[in-house]
């Protein structure tokens, strides 16, 4: 399991396997994401979508198979024939080329949004606090909230905490953009302004995988969609083809019921 040589996608990930207490969470899970490229990944609740980025983001350890990013193997180094799991340090090192937004904010309570921004740029990058809080102005007028520097989570509304937890991200300068079902907590009316960052986010090139049940956004912003069930991959290919003809019977009857819900 070497890395692959060069041209490579950003992420390349072969037979993931991940099992929780018996019950198999990725059966074999195999995806590619290519630099500035969108990838949207849909299916139903259980399906593997939020265990598979929490293995990119080595926030759970997979039990088989491989994933790469930018040529990198994650979470192991090869010994020979034989793998072992990285040091803490390596992982974290690891980890800073990915940003995650959850499906919960996660800002820190006691901080203004400013200051949840700098966090972890002045903390693990060790950059400068003024260049840190200047990056994070810049970042705050990017997802509409240059108004809010000062402002507690307590004081913003759900869609603007998770446009704060979106540029906290982005704060630390990640190759890779992992979102877990970003807008399933919040309410109807503010789901828009979280996507429109998101759309402006792939419209500079970020590279992003996203877990969503949001399906028109899947639809218009994705460059590829895949559709997971029972921890596989049902289906992948083209935005466009995968959400209006569909291949799989499985993938046919999962849109028709969304689509009346």
């Amino acid at each position: 399991m070497s890395a692959l040589s060069d041209p490579i996608p950003l992420v390349r990930a072969r037979g993931v396997g991940k099992s929780f207490h018996g019950s198999i969470a990725l059966d074999d899970v195999g995806i590619d994401v290519s630099r500035g490229e969108v990838v949207c990944i849909i299916g139903p609740s259980g399906s593997g979508k939020t265990t598979f980025l929490r293995c990119i983001n080595q926030l759970e350890t997979y039990d088989k198979g491989a994933i790469w990013l930018d040529g990198e193997l994650l979470g192991y180094r090869e010994m020979g024939d034989t793998l072992r799991p990285l040091s803490e340090r390596d992982i974290a090192r690891q980890r800073s080329k990915t940003g995650m937004v959850f499906q919960r904010f996660n800002l820190f309570p006691h901080l203004t949004a400013l200051q949840n921004i700098t966090e972890g740029p002045v903390r693990v990058l060790r950059q400068d606090r003024a260049r840190a809080e200047s990056s994070a102005m810049e970042l705050l007028k990017r997802v509409g909230l240059s108004g809010k520097a000062s402002a507690y989570p307590s004081e913003l509304s759900g869609g603007q905490q998770q446009r704060i937890a979106i540029a906290r991200a982005l704060a630390m300068q990640p190759q890779l953009m992992l979102f877990d079902e970003p807008t399933s907590a919040l309410d109807p009316e503010l789901v828009g302004e979280v996507l429109s960052v998101m759309r402006d986010l792939a419209g500079i090139g970020m590279t992003m995988l996203v877990v969503t049940h949001e399906m028109a956004f899947a639809r218009e912003v994705g460059d590829r969609v895949v559709f997971m069930d029972r921890g596989r991959v049902v289906e992948s290919g083209p935005a466009g083809q995968v959400m209006t003809s569909p291949k799989e019977e499985r993938t046919r009857n999962f849109l028709r019921l969304v689509s009346r819900a």
